[in-house]
């Protein structure tokens, strides 16, 4: 304790000398110039400014906190002194950015006539790349040694395990590369462990076992926005009830799960800023929010600091450039720029292509020869859904791939769309016209048999000599006995392939399909049910850029189904691309 202890005074006399009330100068400068015009920041940012700096100068003696310069003063130094990056840079000093070293700043210097922090919770909303991982390390290690609490826990709180271990891990290397936290921080099998106060950093999941009990002086909550429940929070804000200055650190961007703690810590940190907030939690509480004020201003990078308080500094401009860029070409990655990087809540469902990919004007013949096998996809139903069937094709020598499309609809749905007056068609739709051309077939029966997909597959054996060697499909329609008898008799059963519809099975085949669209590479003789169907998708992003129909929040009256059993198809195309090419001699 002593080694720290005297370069703790060694550095605070250092920074001293040079000048006294670095930190309350940073708050100036930081929130003054967010209120001056000099630094852009979102409206939230502009209330909080305002807040901060009246507080700094109140005098009031009866008022219960002020700014205290020391108290600030001894938590930057401790981080900028000990502190290494554990990543990247690995090992190089913490240099705190403006905004970093004000918002600490804020956090550890406001106290009451005994010393004790004003600020027991934060909510620090930013995008992502700002530099939030490794400050929260460093806040952690300072939590555990630097904060004067006796056998001080300290936790990285996040749902999964993984997550919480990431900031625990990172900790870890901060130690590492650290000589003077080395002396005194050991990694043992569940927590980190300093001696000098019988402290420890820890884990916390919501798989942890024995979840109740815990006796926290610290806490940093890593991804917020990512909890679909408020248990762990509750919990970890029950955890600290025992310290005397706890500190719960709910460092976040903004995410895809709504209704959850996120939007109600969010909610109430709205209500604060705007002076609607009182009581215990009002009195401890401090947000600090960087966010885009308008939607469009995504487009405008002078705008993009609002959200990302490190850009240029810590988080590279270009490649939010990039990403940018990215968004205006590919609207499927949009909500995932919007949220993560500019903390927007954002609808994950869009539309996910461009008529430009859609439509190709490409066709081909069926009869001339060059085509020998086909990958079977279909997309079944009961009974008001299309049943659609598609057949992939490839040639030798020829990076296209070529599509037929047929479907089906139960006569009678048709008719009772002619007898409710919608001459339009049941959806919208010219399915006479369809029928006419013969794209589409008709069902006697209200439930379309699927056995009439195999019919369809052997003329088109018969008429073309393309057989059809495997076949892709969604399950959920596909379960009673003929039927899987009939395609397992028909393909072999190794050869009848489920297609699991979620993100995990379908997210990478869409987005190479995507960029076959894209480059216009399948060629289905304009057919307009396969192209109707296409324009109609909906898809769902999640955190991490994966992407699926969005068949929750689909309008039920535009249709998929083609376009269903197209990405079937594909799905197992790919999948046994090796003995496909083989087959086919390329």
């Amino acid at each position: 304790m002593r080694s720290l202890t005297t370069s703790m005074k060694r550095a605070s006399a250092a920074k001293k000398r040079s000048g006294a009330g670095r930190c309350e100068q940073a708050i100036r400068s930081y929130f003054g110039g967010i209120l001056n015009g000099e630094i852009t920041a979102c409206e939230k940012m502009h209330q909080l400014a305002e807040r901060v700096l009246r507080d700094l100068d109140n005098t009031d003696p009866l008022y219960p906190y002020h700014y205290r310069e020391e108290f600030a003063a001894k938590h930057v130094t401790f981080i900028e002194t000990f502190c290494r990056l554990p990543s990247g840079k690995l090992g190089r000093k913490f240099k705190l950015e403006l905004f970093q070293l004000a918002i600490l700043s804020v956090i550890f210097g406001f106290v009451d006539a005994e010393g004790l922090r004003q600020y027991r919770e934060v909510l620090w909303i930013m995008g992502r790349k700002n530099g939030k991982t490794a400050l929260a390390s460093a806040i952690e290690l300072d939590l555990l040694i630097n904060d004067d609490e006796g056998a001080p826990e300290v936790y990285n709180v996040a749902t999964a395990h993984d997550q919480a271990a990431k900031g625990f891990n990172n900790a870890w290397r901060m130690v590492m590369t650290s000589p003077a936290l080395a002396k005194h921080v050991r990694k043992r099998v569940s927590d980190l462990y300093c001696g000098l106060n019988m402290g420890s950093i820890k884990a916390l999941s919501a798989n942890t076992n024995h979840l109740d009990g815990l006796d926290i002086s610290g806490a940093i909550v890593d991804e917020l926005a990512a909890m679909r429940n408020r248990d762990l929070y509750d919990l970890t804000i029950q955890g600290i009830s025992a310290r005397r200055q706890p500190l719960v650190l709910e460092i976040t961007t903004n995410g895809f799960v709504r209704g959850g703690i996120f939007d109600a810590q969010y909610e109430y940190a709205t209500k604060w800023l705007n002076g609607e907030a009182s009581g215990e939690k009002a009195e401890h509480f401090i947000a600090f929010i960087f966010e885009l004020d308008e939607r469009e201003e995504w487009k405008d990078e002078k705008c993009w600091i609002k959200a990302n308080p490190g850009l240029g500094t810590i988080k590279s401009l270009k490649s939010l450039r990039e990403n940018v860029s990215k968004a205006l070409d590919d609207p499927t990655f949009l909500p995932t720029l919007l949220v993560k990087d500019f903390n927007l809540i954002e609808n994950q469902s869009q539309a996910w292509l461009k008529w430009s990919e859609i439509h190709n004007e490409a066709t081909f013949d069926p009869s001339d020869g060059s085509f020998s096998y086909a990958i079977l996809g279909v997309d079944a139903s009961d009974t008001t859904d299309l049943t659609a069937a598609c057949l992939l094709m490839m040639r030798p020598n020829d990076e296209h791939i070529y599509a037929m499309h047929m479907a089906w609809i139960p006569l009678r749905a048709l008719e009772q769309a002619e007898a409710e007056g919608r001459r339009g068609g049941r959806d919208g739709v010219p399915y006479d016209a369809w029928i006419a051309r013969g794209l589409l077939r008709t069902s006697a029966t209200p439930i379309i048999d699927k056995r009439d997909v195999l019919d369809w597959v052997t003329e088109i054996q018969e008429k073309y000599g393309i057989y059809s060697v495997a076949c892709g499909y969604d399950p959920w329609h596909m379960r009673d006995v003929p039927t899987v008898e009939a395609y397992e008799g028909y393909f072999g059963a190794d050869n009848f392939k489920k297609v699991i519809q979620g993100a995990q099975t379908l997210s990478m085949p869409m987005k190479e399909l995507r960029a076959l669209y894209k480059e216009n590479r399948i060629v289905d003789n304009q057919n307009p049910i396969a192209e109707w169907c296409r324009s109609n998708v909906m898809i769902r992003n999640d955190t991490n850029g994966n992407i699926a129909p969005d068949k929750k929040n689909q309008d039920p009256r535009n249709r998929i189904d083609a376009w269903a059993a197209e990405c079937d198809a594909f799905v197992v195309l790919k999948d046994m691309m090796d003995d496909y090419k083989s087959m086919i001699g390329g």
